[in-house]
């Protein structure tokens, strides 16, 4: 060692421990400020502030842990140290949200639920209003984890925790307004009254044991898919007025954000045995979380941006950004689920109600749609007087007027700043795009198939009128959205659009459904890969687990809805797709007759929908019908 070294070493040995963490602490705090707000979506370049911030919070912690007496004597409190674990915490989750790695969602977890244990916040929360508020952020942040990781019976425990602390502190200080907080727990209990136990009673994730093995989907010839491209990135977004949400993860962008990731299935685990954290601090608690640690054969999540109300500005510099950085065997996922500048009724359970047809008041011509500097929208069909100016014809400020074929992300007031049209998604069609809308509005976007500039693009469209499912609550997304529920859960979409719920299911018949749909969903993926007239937008993505599942449950919504006695024959009910799919895969063909009566009569529903005289039949069918 030199002569210099050992000088440095001995000076830093002068100086006291309690001085040396607060310069460690003030290094960190400074570090964290800057990484907290960068956005998520811009995750390449990122990549070296996140382990420079990580790397001072790791020091930080090991010097806490080798010091703690000292420090303690020096005056270091609890919730001091609870600090640099929560921040630790949102590092890791932060980072997640950036790469959709789950092992960091887990080390968020592990360093949150040592924090709730260890009670770091507790001491003195009900004296100090700033101690008691940080206590309600760490716990909001931990429910989030939960969340996403469904951890429901934590979830449930830190509401009742989130429940009690907001009650106490009202009653503590009594000067104080806790109402957002109020509003942070009614957002919670209406999120958990939504996603139901019935929901997940199959996880949204890609499951290996429930879902074939990406080694053995059936390939497609070769000269039908010129290219296998894989899902690397989706950008996931809904606004929907007074939707169900907890912070700014909507109900429906939660559900797609599952959907897209492998669930830890208990094929694999790793033994906590001689493997530390990444912190190397919290270790022990990994023997409770291997569980969460996926597979290293599998391909890894795709990257996911969840934009929450995003302006047209945001929502295209994200859209460029991840085109920017997609590889060249990648498609790029967009959801979006939204209103549409025209809003009709939905069809009452008794059939009586009506519906506008969308298709009536948006351009049919794509290339009149044109977009103005104010931010305003006008085609040759904006207004009932085809007026180039629609306050020619109606008021300012009229939604309809400014707003057809759109999707609204925001005010209606707003103008254009917004509303996202068709052709804002056109100029990333250089790129291979899978679309995805959930609107009444949805059939505006078929514009985009035949104006692409480069790839085409495949593009499933929710029906413009959604029938009513769920319980009785008039909102039409109470539950989520019809076609998002199928995409995710399609089993239980069908249930809810019969009217069973949770508490009437009986297990026996969900479990045999649950094959039966298994089973003919694997039948249909054949015989899309083995079709002579499948387009190759649709098989060169059929290598693809996470996509070809979509397309799969999409096209099984898609038969059920045709099927449907309320939905029978309403072409503004039934959800649609481009470029078109093979006629074998048709929702009248008897093999999707044969599997929708199946299905309908294990549930006693099979007066529910309208067969052709060719099906055949279980001799009993007609004895299980639904009263």
């Amino acid at each position: 060692m030199s002569q210099q070294q050992m000088n440095n070493n001995t000076s830093s040995s002068n100086i006291p421990v309690s001085e040396r963490y607060w310069t460690l602490v003030d290094k960190a705090d400074k570090k964290f400020s800057k990484i907290r707000d960068l956005p998520y979506y811009e995750r390449n370049r990122y990549d070296t502030y996140f382990y420079k911030v990580f790397k001072v919070y790791t020091q930080l912690w090991k010097f806490q842990q080798e010091n703690r007496q000292k420090l303690v004597e020096a005056g270091l409190k609890r919730w001091e140290i609870g600090e640099i674990a929560s921040r630790i915490g949102q590092l890791y989750y932060g980072q997640y949200m950036r790469t959709s790695e789950a092992s960091y969602l887990s080390e968020a977890y592990i360093f949150y639920e040592a924090i709730l244990t260890r009670e770091y916040f507790k001491e003195g929360s009900f004296q100090d209003f700033n101690l008691a508020n940080k206590q309600l952020r760490f716990l909001a942040r931990f429910l989030m984890v939960c969340l996403v990781l469904n951890r429901r019976e934590m979830v449930h425990q830190l509401v009742n925790q989130l429940k009690m602390l907001v009650d106490e502190c009202k009653r503590t200080f009594q000067d104080t307004d806790f109402k957002e907080w109020k509003l942070v727990v009614q957002e919670i209990v209406r999120f958990l009254k939504a996603d139901t136990a019935f929901m997940n009673i199959r996880p949204l994730r890609y499951s290996l044991v429930l879902d074939p093995h990406p080694d053995v989907l059936p390939h497609v010839a070769a000269p039908v898919a010129r290219k296998n491209l894989r899902l690397r990135d989706a950008v996931l977004s809904s606004y929907h007025h007074n939707e169900v949400k907890f912070s700014e993860l909507t109900l429906d962008t939660f559900r797609m954000l599952q959907c897209l990731e492998w669930e830890p299935s208990g094929s694999f685990y790793l033994s906590a045995g001689g493997k530390n954290g990444q912190n190397g601090a919290l270790g022990s608690s990994r023997i409770n979380h291997s569980q969460d640690i996926a597979d290293p054969t599998l391909p890894p999540n795709p990257r996911k941006a969840v934009l929450y109300r995003p302006s047209l500005t945001h929502f295209i510099a994200v859209l460029a950004t991840i085109c920017e950085e997609l590889p060249p065997d990648g498609v790029l996922l967009v959801y979006l689920s939204a209103s549409g500048g025209t809003t009709g009724h939905t069809l009452s359970p008794s059939g009586s109600g009506t519906c506008f047809n969308a298709a009536e008041n948006i351009t049919r011509d794509f290339q009149s749609h044109t977009i103005h500097s104010d931010g305003t929208s006008t085609s040759s069909m904006s207004s009932p007087s085809n007026s180039p100016n629609p306050s020619a014809s109606q008021k300012k400020g009229d939604c309809i007027s400014y707003h057809t074929g759109c999707l609204q992300f925001g005010n209606c007031w707003s103008g254009g700043l917004n509303c996202i049209y068709p052709s804002d998604l056109i100029p990333f069609t250089r790129r291979p795009l899978f679309i995805i809308i959930e609107s009444d509005a949805s059939e505006v976007f078929k514009a985009i198939s035949g104006a692409e500039k480069g790839e085409r693009a495949a593009l499933l469209l929710s029906p413009n009128c959604s029938f009513p499912i769920g319980s009785s609550d008039a909102s039409r997304h109470s539950v989520g959205s019809l076609l998002t529920i199928f995409l995710t859960a399609p089993l239980q979409a069908f249930c809810l659009l019969l009217g069973i719920s949770g508490s009437d299911i009986e297990m026996d018949s969900y479990k045999h459904a649950e094959s039966l749909l298994s089973s003919s969903l694997n039948d249909w993926g054949l015989t899309l890969a083995t079709s002579d007239n499948l387009d190759p937008v649709w098989a060169q993505i059929l290598g693809d687990p996470f996509l070809r599942r979509f397309l799969l449950r999409f096209i099984f919504c898609r038969a059920v809805l045709t099927l449907f006695v309320q939905t029978y024959n309403k072409e503004e009910f039934h959800p649609e797709c481009m470029p078109a799919l093979p006629d074998a895969v048709s929702p009248r063909t008897s093999a999707f007759q044969t599997a929708v009566v199946q299905l309908a009569k294990l549930f006693h529903a099979t007066k529910r929908f309208v067969f052709t005289e060719a099906i055949p039949l279980p001799d009993d069918i007609n004895s299980g019908t639904r009263s």
